[in-house]
């Protein structure tokens, strides 16, 4: 290994000699700061770097701690992204100048500059433009590795979620307000077995009006038993906490327009209409329902009659001489043939994204030419769409990724650290 070292410290270690017939001149260019592996650590490289964060906190008004500390924290840094940018080699993981293109454009356009005025930015700010490419491809790279290395070490349960989407909604429940109508049904203190039943029966055929579009204040005036009843029984705005025990379990999360009941109290059965909520924060979301017929090219079948045979699909169900159902059965490759092409009801954003743009143009019923996706060809049918209430959804989403987000800052980590003992490290002292 010492061999090794002599041979990576000569070949990095670079010194320009060139003679000529009036003199002779050596000049050093850049020198080894760090052996990593394989792969070494440049002088130039730290010197960039320390530059460069110097330079952004003056412009932030940032203060730094002390320049051998600098130093120490931008050595951990290169070593790291040396050590992953190797890993990276090894399994395959690429940047390729367009992806590193797409990334650039997208900072450019985050900054409200345009590609060539973010260019000139990073000049006047004393950086090379093509290391900072470079730099930002090694950051993708790292970014990449690092996320594949340390998603397979993170676990998270089911009861994790629960348990934290439980404490999340507690919190957030008393921010909450709902404005709620009530209906009593009442029965006597002393009610018979049959008065009891009566009553309950009652209370569902109120229920049942209600949830087929009956006026609940009409229904209130002329059946309720409570105090509320001439107004219709509006309760007013309230949060959990200010409703009975009885109420605020079967209320909390409810949505707007939502019926509960009958619920049994001493004076008799409470049916609980939402009339409103507000606090709350409401997702929502397109789903559409569509159907497709997917044909894929092969090495028989080419793009132009994968096409064409599409096509001729589409003129037989136009022309009512074949149902589109019918012809996915008996032509559509992949699992939805079974089902006549139905894709079921969706959010089109989890589609291919030549999928979800035809879908975009289409209108309820209409079929849609023959496209290409990274599937295969397809047509396709656009039978409904709707708003769906994605609150819950993305609560448990955004609890996944809070928990994601705790593990992984950990676990990543760890994972550094021991993929630096793994390593084989030599950092060289500073010339003084």
């Amino acid at each position: 290994m010492k061999n090794l070292v002599k041979i990576l410290i000569i070949t990095y270690t670079f010194y320009a000699g060139f003679h000529t017939q009036v003199q002779a001149k050596e000049e050093m260019l850049d020198k080894v700061a760090a052996i990593v592996n394989g792969g070494v650590v440049l002088e130039s490289e730290v010197q960039d770097l320390l530059k460069n964060i110097k330079q952004q906190s003056e412009k932030n008004n940032q203060a730094l701690p002390s320049d051998s500390a600098l130093r120490t924290q931008v050595m951990d840094k290169l070593i790291n992204d040396s050590l992953i940018v190797q890993i990276g080699e090894r399994i395959g993981v690429q940047v390729s100048d367009a992806q590193l293109d797409q990334t650039i454009a997208n900072m450019a356009k985050e900054n409200k500059l345009t590609l060539s005025q973010f260019r000139q930015a990073i000049i006047s700010d004393g950086e090379d433009y093509e290391k900072y490419r470079e730099n930002v491809r090694i950051e993708l790279i790292s970014g990449e590795v690092r996320r594949n290395s340390v998603r397979r070490r993170i676990y998270i349960s089911p009861q994790e979620v629960s348990n934290l989407l439980e404490l999340m909604q507690e919190q957030t429940n008393n921010d909450v307000e709902y404005h709620l109508g009530h209906i009593l049904i009442e029965f006597p203190s002393d009610a018979t077995q049959a008065e009891m039943i009566t009553s309950k029966e009652r209370a569902n055929k109120v229920i049942e009006l209600l949830n087929n579009g009956s006026n609940f204040t009409k229904i209130a005036i002329a059946s309720s038993g409570g105090t509320n009843a001439l107004k219709g029984g509006d309760l007013g705005w309230k949060n959990i906490n200010e409703m009975p025990t009885l109420f605020s379990e079967l209320i909390a999360g409810k949505n707007k327009d939502a019926v509960v009941g009958p619920i049994r109290t001493g004076l008799g059965f409470s049916i609980v209409k939402v009339l409103d909520v507000r606090g709350r924060k409401v997702v929502e979301v397109e789903e559409v329902k569509a159907s497709h017929i997917l044909i894929k090219p092969s090495v028989i079948l080419s793009e132009a009659k994968a096409e064409a045979q599409l096509q001729d699909m589409l003129n037989k169900i136009n022309a009512g001489e074949a149902k589109f159902a019918d012809l996915a059965k008996e032509f559509s490759e992949g699992p939805t043939s079974v089902r006549g092409g139905d894709l079921g009801w969706a959010d089109p954003n989890s589609y291919d994204p030549a999928f979800k743009n035809a879908l975009a143009s289409m209108k309820v019923g209409e079929y849609h030419k023959p496209f290409r996706s990274s599937f295969g060809w397809h047509i396709a049918q656009l039978n409904d769409r709707r708003i769906v209430d994605a609150t819950s959804q993305m609560n448990e989403k955004r609890v996944y990724q809070i928990l994601h987000n705790r593990k992984f800052g950990v676990e990543s980590d760890r994972w550094i650290k021991e993929t630096r003992d793994e390593a084989y490290i030599e950092i060289f002292e500073q010339d003084k």
